[in-house]
């Protein structure tokens, strides 16, 4: 990974971002991709190699763990912090574009040149929408997530032992997850994070919408 692109990637998001904005990427930055990182990967990498069925039929193991593990844990947070960082560099696309913009027209204007933009980062227009529709995407992408392992992980956790009787066992077998309780932590620790993160979005995008109602009623007075 380059991290001289990505400490630009991440200065950039919080030049553009409120106050809400910043605590939510300290937030993703440090709970959430640090973690994943540093120790999410080594927590599940042993998922499928120590899963243990006390059979020896060939296929059982891999049948029953693919049951009760279709989608990798590790694999869906990474997926899942994709999704929701995604939005936030579209603002910084959307200010780019901006700036762009308005450095073509004073290209073209010359001293005639009218600023259309005397602050491109200011949301106002077009980008205070883009903001505030990555916010309601970002805390959409989280609760969808949330919801998801909560189908594949029931109450986001791990038994120590789980029966299974599909084809090609022979029998009922009992099948052994490796590190049940360190891996309930770390998905109680995903789960708290990103409900904090969700209402952070939600937060903001109230704070958005009411200090937008608030400066139109102001202007409405004024008139």
């Amino acid at each position: 990974m380059n991290w001289g692109v990505f400490e630009g990637l991440l200065s950039g998001v919080n030049k553009y971002s409120t106050a809400f904005g910043r605590i939510w990427l300290s937030l993703v930055f440090i709970f959430r991709l640090l973690v994943y990182v540093v120790a999410t990967e080594k927590v599940w990498s042993d998922d499928h190699k120590d899963f243990d069925c006390n059979t020896l039929q060939p296929g059982c193991t891999n049948v029953c763990f693919d049951h009760f593990f279709p989608v990798s844990h590790i694999r869906l947070w990474a997926l899942q912090l994709i999704l929701v960082t995604c939005p936030s560099l579209l603002v910084i696309m959307h200010v780019a574009y901006r700036e762009a913009k308005a450095q073509r027209r004073r290209d073209a204007g010359g001293g005639s040149y009218h600023c259309v933009y005397p602050n491109p980062g200011k949301k106002r227009g077009g980008l205070w929408w883009t903001y505030l529709l990555s916010l309601i995407f970002k805390a959409s992408v989280d609760m969808v997530f949330l919801y998801i392992f909560y189908r594949f992980y029931e109450n986001y956790s791990l038994p120590r032992l789980v029966k299974c009787e599909l084809q090609p066992c022979p029998n009922v077998v009992d099948c052994f997850i490796s590190r049940p309780t360190e891996k309930t932590i770390f998905t109680l620790f995903m789960v708290v994070t990103t409900c904090i993160c969700v209402v952070l979005n939600l937060i903001e995008a109230a704070y958005l919408i009411g200090k937008r109602c608030r400066e139109r009623l102001l202007l409405s007075t004024h008139q």
